[in-house]
């Protein structure tokens, strides 16, 4: 897009991404939807290679969504690779800087049977206590949002588990960015077990919506055949977690040329409900468009993208990608839109209950639209729960990395779990994870502190053979391999 008028916010990202090449552009005619859907990618001379999807309630919003991912994850790259980490035991840091300034692996949620212990090797990295501004020392891998970011080689027996994105935040404020990570970690803690392949079916009824921004989309998709189908996964810290799926009721035409649509999720967690809802619905529409264009066939990609675009995706080669998240979105990228719609109506189409929207938890927004405003309330959820934030932020904008121990994620992609997630499972008497010895094989122990091992009355422990069968042939829900990989494995275009 033209840098001519460029809103302030995204001319705010471009210095602090600065330098190297950035590009953005519009990708809704991945879709039909007719609603802005924005791209962006960044390229720099130290090699560090990103993109980015931006969407909103039009696409001035869409443009600085794009542009504020984009900066989450490059900036945060930086930082890590001009960062030291300090290599050592988790018993060694505590002896010699104190308990409270080093986080406790375990807390940070483990993959259940990891091979983990505190005198085991890792390389650590410095953060901030938010609220007392002390530095806490903690391990790289729950710092870095891919694998590529992580600072120099393994330590001896490897990484501990495998980074993610959970928990980046951008602003033009630091309150800004800190509320976006914040409220990124609560959603995903709030539904890790309760939906893709667990969803629990509980459909909201949308009874009274007054946001115009969510009422005009709700219209828009209605009138091209989507029926959209939005659901809660929990209330927990009184915010509305809500997911928004949807069913295609298009020609058969449109459906073929667009199957990866129909995997389309949004979600979105916020003490306002409207608000909520309107991102969870926003991003559900870029989520159509994004997977198409990501995974679809290069001749798509050609068709959208401007000149140059994919020139620059084929001069640098494929990295790394996940086995599983490779094989299993080639499988759904054969499959057309019937069959994928089959596989998804036991589970994420379901419809076991309903819940009126108006019942839903709210507060009102405008009380909330001030950053700092929207910050303190959060805290205030979280008062039990420490804040640790690494702070990526360069001239021009705010990027952050937050962790906040006792927070899952991840659950049912890569099995981490601990107190929270196993007492979840137990009320809905999911045979999934319980208290006790290990019961049978495919069960591993679930890595707990000696607090959480209290709490729960012994130890605990996750069947990871049941959760890997669960999700099944939904995997690519949960991970997605690097956009155009699948194109470019198929036609040999890998370097």
């Amino acid at each position: 897009m033209s840098t001519a008028d460029e809103p302030p916010a995204v001319a705010a990202y471009r210095t602090a991404l600065a330098p190297g090449q950035q590009q953005d552009f519009d990708i809704s005619a991945a879709d039909r939807t007719g609603l802005p859907v924005v791209s962006a990618d960044h390229l720099d001379a130290a090699g560090v290679r990103k993109s980015a999807c931006g969407y909103g309630a039009d696409s001035t919003m869409a443009r600085i969504g794009a542009y504020g991912e984009l900066a989450e994850e490059v900036l945060l790259a930086r930082y890590l690779a001009r960062t030291e980490p300090l290599r050592a035991s988790y018993t060694e840091l505590v002896r010699a800087r104190g308990r409270d300034r080093v986080a406790d692996p375990v807390g940070l949620v483990l993959p259940a049977g990891a091979d983990y212990s505190p005198e085991r090797p890792l390389d650590w990295v410095s953060a901030r206590r938010h609220r007392t501004g002390e530095e806490v020392m903690v391990p790289a891998e729950f710092v870095a949002s891919c694998a590529s970011d992580l600072p120099g080689g393994p330590p001896p027996g490897g990484w501990l588990t495998t980074p993610v994105t959970n928990g980046l935040g951008a602003g033009d404020t630091l309150e800004r960015a800190l509320s976006h990570a914040l409220l990124e970690i609560l959603q995903r803690d709030g539904n890790a077990t309760a939906h893709r392949a667990m969803d629990q079916g509980v459909v909201i009824d949308l009874d009274e919506v007054s946001d115009p921004v969510t009422r005009h989309l709700l219209d828009r998709l209605h009138a091209v055949g989507i029926q959209v189908l939005p659901k809660l996964a929990s209330t927990q810290f009184g915010l509305a977690d809500i997911h928004v799926v949807g069913t295609d009721d298009a020609p058969e035409q449109h459906q073929s040329e667009a199957a990866l649509a129909l995997t389309a999720c949004g979600e979105a967690a916020h003490p306002d409900r409207e608000t909520a809802l309107r991102k969870a619905l926003t991003e559900y529409v870029s989520s159509r468009a994004r997977k198409v264009f990501s995974h679809g066939p290069l001749e798509l990609v050609a068709r959208i993208a401007p000149p140059g675009y994919l020139e620059r995706e084929l001069s640098s080669p494929v990295a790394e990608q996940e086995p599983a998240a490779m094989t299993a979105m080639r499988s759904w990228a054969a499959l057309g839109a019937p069959r994928l719609r089959d596989l998804l109506e036991p589970t994420v189409l379901s419809r076991r209950s309903t819940i009126p929207f108006s019942t839903l938890p709210t507060v009102p927004f405008a009380s909330l639209e001030d950053p700092a405003a929207l910050l303190d309330d959060l805290l205030r959820r979280l008062r039990d729960y420490d804040v640790l934030v690494i702070d990526a932020s360069a001239k021009g904008a705010h990027a952050v990395k937050v962790l906040v121990p006792g927070m899952e994620v991840e659950t049912m992609s890569y099995a981490r779990i601990g107190e929270r997630g196993v007492r979840k499972l137990q009320e809905r008497d999911h045979p999934m994870a319980g208290v006790g010895p290990l019961p049978h094989r495919g069960a591993l122990p679930v890595h707990l502190t000696p607090e959480a091992h209290e709490r729960l009355g012994g130890p605990a422990w996750f069947d990871v053979v049941n959760a890997r069968r669960t999700v099944g042939a939904l995997y690519p829900l949960y991970r997605e391999p690097d956009r155009h990989t699948l194109a470019r494995t198929d036609a040999g275009a890998t370097r």
